[in-house]
Parts: C-alpha cells; sequence; structure tokens
C-alpha cells in the first residue's frame, strides 16, 4: 500500500483500532447517530428545567407584623427552599402612626405580595381596596403575656386579683403599640379599676419588643403577645394574662391589590396556613387555628 493512502474502514489518525463506517445503516452507525440524540435530548430536557425554573422563580415582598414574626422565620426558609422562590421581608406593626407600620408603608405606595399582620387590621385594608378581598387566609391566635427582665423574681399574675395587685406594685409597666398594648391601654386597666393609679406609669412603646425595654432595666414588667415576649434575650416569660381579662388576636394575611406574584403568594400563604405548618407556629407561643 501507497504511502499516505488510506485503508478502507479506517482513519488514516487512529488506524487500525477506529473504523470508519461510510454506510448510514451500518449497525455502528445506528448505535452512534442514537447515543448523539440521546445526549441531545438530555441536554435540552436540563436546559428547559433550569429554565423553567428560572422563569417560575420569584422575589416575594413580604410586609409581617410582629405576633406572627418568630413562626414566619422559621417557616419561610423552608418555603423558599422546596419553591426556589426568594422572600424579601419587611417587618411593621399592623396599625399605629409609626413609618414603618404595615397600612403607612401600603399608603406611601410600597410594594408588597404579601402581608402578614393582626386580623382586623387586615380587614381595614381590604375595606379601604388594597388588599383582595378573597386572598385572606387565617394564619394563628396570639394571647397577651408578661415578661420581667431576666434574674427578677416572678410576679403572680394567675388570678385577677394577683394580676392587679402586680401591676399596682410594679415601678414601670410597658406595653406594645400593636393590638395587644390598645387593648391594654383602653381596657384592661379599666376592667382591673387601676387606670388612674398606673396612667403616670405605664407606656406604649412604638417600633420595637417591648421585652427589649424590660431585659435592658428601663421598664420593670412589660406586656406584649406571647410569641413576640418569647425570643428576647434577656428578659424572662411569667406567663399569660387569665383568660377571663385575656384578650385575642388573630392573626391573618392576604395579598395586596397590585401583587406582582399573586400566584406564589398564594402558595405561601396556603402553606403558613397548613396542618404541616401548625408545630412550629405553636412552638413560638400562638395558638393553631387550622381546619384543614
Amino acid at each position: 500500500m501507497c504511502k499516505g493512502a488510506v485503508r478502507r474502514g479506517y482513519s488514516q489518525r487512529t488506524w487500525p483500532r477506529e473504523p470508519i463506517t461510510p454506510y448510514p445503516h451500518h449497525p455502528a452507525t445506528l448505535i452512534r447517530m442514537k447515543n448523539f440524540f440521546l445526549t441531545t435530548l438530555t441536554a435540552g430536557l436540563l436546559a428547559g428545567t433550569v429554565a423553567t425554573a428560572n422563569v417560575q422563580a420569584a422575589e416575594l415582598h413580604v410586609m409581617s407584623s410582629g405576633g406572627f414574626t418568630a413562626a414566619y422565620k422559621l417557616l419561610g426558609p423552608k418555603f423558599a427552599a422546596s419553591t426556589g422562590n426568594t422572600l424579601e421581608t419587611i417587618l411593621g406593626p399592623s396599625m399605629g402612626k409609626s413609618p414603618e407600620a404595615i397600612p403607612n408603608r401600603l399608603e406611601r405606595g410600597e410594594h408588597a405580595d404579601v402581608v402578614i399582620m393582626v386580623g382586623y387590621a387586615l380587614d381595614d385594608l381590604i375595606k379601604q381596596g388594597k388588599v383582595i378581598p378573597g386572598s385572606r387566609v387565617e394564619l394563628a391566635d396570639s394571647r397577651i403575656g408578661m415578661a420581667v427582665r431576666s434574674g427578677a423574681p416572678k410576679p403572680d399574675i394567675s388570678s385577677v386579683e394577683a394580676l392587679k395587685e402586680t401591676l399596682l406594685h410594679a415601678r414601670s409597666i410597658a406595653y406594645s403599640d400593636s393590638a395587644s398594648g390598645v387593648y391594654i391601654e383602653r381596657e384592661l386597666f379599666g376592667k382591673l379599676g387601676i387606670g388612674d393609679q398606673v396612667k403616670a406609669k405605664a407606656k406604649m412603646i412604638p417600633k420595637i419588643p417591648v421585652a427589649s425595654v424590660v431585659a435592658n432595666g428601663d421598664y420593670e414588667v412589660g406586656f406584649q403577645q406571647v410569641s413576640e415576649l418569647l425570643p428576647v434575650p434577656g428578659a424572662t416569660f411569667v406567663g399569660k394574662i387569665p383568660e377571663s381579662v385575656q384578650s385575642v388576636t388573630r392573626y391573618a394575611a392576604g395579598i395586596p391589590v397590585g401583587a406582582e406574584h399573586p400566584k406564589e403568594a398564594k402558595a405561601l400563604l396556603d402553606y403558613l396556613a397548613s396542618p404541616a405548618a401548625q408545630p412550629v407556629v405553636t412552638s413560638t407561643g400562638m395558638d393553631s387555628v387550622a381546619t384543614h
């Protein structure tokens, strides 16, 4: 054979290990074509899956009120991990005059896909046309509790009379600027008949957790929803106030009008209200209201 000639059926570069198959219906050709198409199809499916995930993933903007925050901080990452969506969260009270309050944020035109807040405050936003009426879901009930500074004696609040005596003898009393504090200021002190006696030493604390001003020694006792007292370091939870003078706050959530991701927002709300989420909800000091 002349130098430089190519032997039929073999490539010059790899001869004699790699046979050339010039016939399209030869078995080797068919196997290679099949492998090529399988590789191409697999790559296409993977690319499509990634593209679909990227299209479906959304950044949800959430506004959450303090009472449900502890549960939300535990449940939110689970939702994000299972869906691929991300959660951008802003915290603020359900009501009040502070700029951080959720109604005031919406009034200024701040964007949100989900609002989590006191139920009756959410109802006000629905009436104002700022939240979609049919989007409301019930999340949890929250009761009021009391905290003292870590290391301080725990006062007795197990009965109405004991609670009354504790408040009368306390040097200072702090309560929140949200639902629990409004109830304490406008109703509880009156029910106990001590409104005038405690007026000078009781104060509503805006924006920040009440337990934080108890922990730093600014106030001797503090009242807020249990779920907001428990996470604060330096404060000790004493207990819930007696049921006969208790105020139960329902937390609910909804989707604001004009939300960019209403489908993903509904998925988040369904998850937060689901039976599967309830062990986490109750672990933070709230009471479950799940019925489905």
